[in-house]
């Protein structure tokens, strides 16, 4: 998958996937991840270097920091996907059970979002 993900490593492509889909602060990725504050600093740190995240300050908490995708980032986001998408539907078809593994993929992505909002609570 990461050769797939235009040059994102696995751990950038989930930071920058976690704040397109609206996670807004590192405290609140690496909590959604289940990564570590230092390990998503240095994504984001990385991320923003590359132009695909940007930081600015939120008016209401000055400790806190507000991440946004850029339009590159969007753009190496939605390429990523669209690339790894094909190389899961390339891998499946070579099962010769590929509506399985794409059904039995979709399962598991549930149960580990459930088990995450679980972990959340």
């Amino acid at each position: 998958m990461e050769r797939a993900s235009g040059g994102l490593s696995l751990a950038h492509y989930r930071v920058l996937s976690a704040v397109a889909a609206g996670d807004e602060r590192a405290s609140r990725v690496a909590a959604r991840l289940a990564l570590g504050k230092p390990t998503v600093s240095a994504s984001v740190e990385a991320l923003c270097s590359r132009g695909l995240l940007v930081r600015s300050s939120v008016a209401d908490d000055q400790r806190a920091i507000q991440l946004s995708i850029t339009e590159a980032g969007t753009e190496l986001l939605e390429g990523a996907q669209l690339a790894m998408a094909s190389e899961l539907e390339v891998l499946a078809a070579r099962t010769g059970r590929r509506d399985e593994v794409i059904e039995a993929l979709m399962a598991l992505g549930s149960a580990i979002e459930q088990a995450a909002a679980e972990r959340r609570r």
